[in-house]
């Protein structure tokens, strides 16, 4: 294996890009990055990356970029999207001002359901990857992930099959540094990307609203119920899309999260945060499905409606 056959390019820096960052850097990899936060880059480029908890490991960085077309201007080979899945749009405005984009190959390592397609809308399907993570944190500082946990593996699939080489020596340069990763095809991707969405949508936003972590979500019987009738309003529509899920889906969920640790998933940090956040790609989109076969979402509905009307409250002021 050859860890250096791609230039790869980090954009995003949250837990998810950090933790990529210092893998891909760990196992030989020509690894550069970008976040538009001149203040977080300095303290990358500084002090470096920090891992702790779930996992300890440190990286520095040689190559780190405050402006996105710098990062393209290094003539990367693979640009993994690390950035909330609303960003996509300013993602492939940026790229397409670039005349090699073409040739660029793409991994979106981000949440919800159809946002690797948004990619492919813009950009030669064969070129685009969907990496499914299975790790998260939270950011103790800038520079530090606090990672909270780990379920492995991690998948990777091109998104129509036609560079599993790819996604194969993807997986092989992460497993290198035990970082599970398995390369996987286009069909049972969908399948994972619909029961990772299935277990975000399932805590994301009643964490959000309710202010409890997600282990203080898990513990308490009266969000704990919630939490399974999200889980079996999404298998409905997961099954009419001909999503294949495991026979005992709700109690693999239900152990995968009570696993999670004692932290808030990303969607509250953002809510609490006054961001925008990810509804729409995770319980948004098991109501609009639901609304194509004509099955009935009330929770999802419920909780996407008022996490959307929160926001806008909350961007109203800002």
């Amino acid at each position: 294996m050859d860890a250096k056959k791609y230039r790869i390019g980090i954009v995003g820096l949250g837990p998810v890009g950090l933790i990529l960052a210092t893998y891909l850097k760990d196992a030989g990899c020509d690894v550069a990055i970008c976040d538009m936060v001149k203040e977080k880059m300095d303290l990358i480029v500084n002090e470096g990356i920090h891992l702790v908890g779930k996992m300890e490991k440190s990286a520095y960085i040689d190559h780190a970029f405050c402006s996105f077309d710098e990062l393209l201007n290094y003539e990367i080979d693979i640009l993994v999207c690390a950035v909330k899945a609303y960003h996509v749009e300013f993602i492939m405005n940026q790229l397409i001002k670039h005349e090699n984009y073409k040739d660029l190959l793409i991994i979106s390592a981000q949440n919800g359901i159809g946002v690797a397609q948004k990619y492919a809308r813009r950009a030669d399907e064969s070129k685009v990857f969907r990496m499914i993570v299975n790790f998260a944190g939270n950011l103790f500082a800038p520079n530090t992930v606090n990672v909270t946990f780990f379920n492995p593996p991690n998948y990777i699939s091109s998104l129509d099959d036609s560079r599993t080489d790819v996604s194969e020596w993807y997986a092989k340069v992460l497993n290198s540094v035990n970082l599970a990763t398995e390369s996987i095809d286009s069909i049972e991707k969908s399948n994972k990307v619909w029961e990772k969405t299935i277990l975000n949508a399932a805590l994301s936003p009643l964490c959000a609203i309710s202010r409890l972590t997600m282990r203080e979500t898990m513990i308490n019987p009266d969000t704990y119920v919630i939490v399974e009738k999200i889980i079996l309003e999404a298998m409905e529509v997961a099954k009419a899309e001909g999503i294949k899920l495991p026979d005992n889906f709700v109690k693999l969920c239900i152990k995968y999260l009570k696993n999670a640790g004692d932290h808030f998933p990303s969607l509250a940090v953002d809510l609490m945060n006054k961001r925008e956040t990810e509804i729409d790609f995770m319980n948004g989109k098991f109501v609009e499905y639901g609304r194509k076969y004509c099955i009935r979402t009330p929770l999802n509905l419920t909780f996407t409606n008022l996490v959307r009307a929160i926001t806008e409250k909350n961007l109203e002021k800002y």
